[in-house]
């Protein structure tokens, strides 16, 4: 990965709050572009943010703990996640990803994985890949990053729970149609 200034001060921000959560002991996962690239999907950098994962219930104890670091929380127009900065770095909280509310399960299913020499928890890739199918809306579907991702990711990936969980989207059955066109996935996996 090429690591420009801003992406080095994403990941110093990414490190800080997983040390943080962790010692708060608040369940989380990595998600978003810095959780695929853990998993090996080619960087999607400059990245803007760092994205993480949690329950709902557990947002309140998460900022009050990045407050207690020095972070700032800030107001979220969105009702589904909770938005914090380390200095300029946007953080997003993510409780509710494509109206789906984040679960233990869910939380439970993170891989722990090395990310800069740190052992934070990465969202599953099945759970990757549906919370970026189901971010498809009719004014958001470009679909040649999540189609570098999902190359990279297509071996871990349970794609009958990925089915399953984005059934409801026509811009996500679009996408695993493409896959199969492209011959990335095919009935069997």
């Amino acid at each position: 990965m090429t690591k420009g200034p801003e992406t080095q001060v994403l990941l110093t921000t990414l490190k800080r709050i997983a040390k943080t959560l962790k010692e708060q002991g608040v369940p989380f996962a990595l998600s978003g572009s810095f959780a695929a690239y853990a998993r090996g999907a080619p960087p999607s950098f400059p990245a803007h943010d760092v994205d993480f994962v949690l329950c709902e219930e557990d947002v309140g104890k998460a900022l009050a703990a990045l407050e207690e670091t020095g972070m700032t929380v800030e107001e979220a127009s969105e009702d589904w996640l909770a938005k914090a900065r380390d200095g300029d770095t946007p953080i997003d909280l993510i409780h509710r990803p494509g109206g789906v509310p984040v679960s233990r399960e869910m939380l439970e299913r993170a891989t722990p994985l090395m990310v800069e020499s740190v052992l934070v928890p990465v969202l599953d890739a099945t759970d990757l890949l549906v919370m970026r199918l189901r971010a498809f809306t009719e004014h958001e579907c470009d679909f040649s990053g999540p189609l570098l991702t999902v190359r990279a990711l297509r071996e871990q990936a349970d794609w009958d729970r990925v089915e399953a969980a984005v059934a409801d989207s026509p811009y996500a059955r679009a996408f695993l149609f493409l896959l199969r066109e492209l011959d990335v996935i095919d009935d069997t996996d």
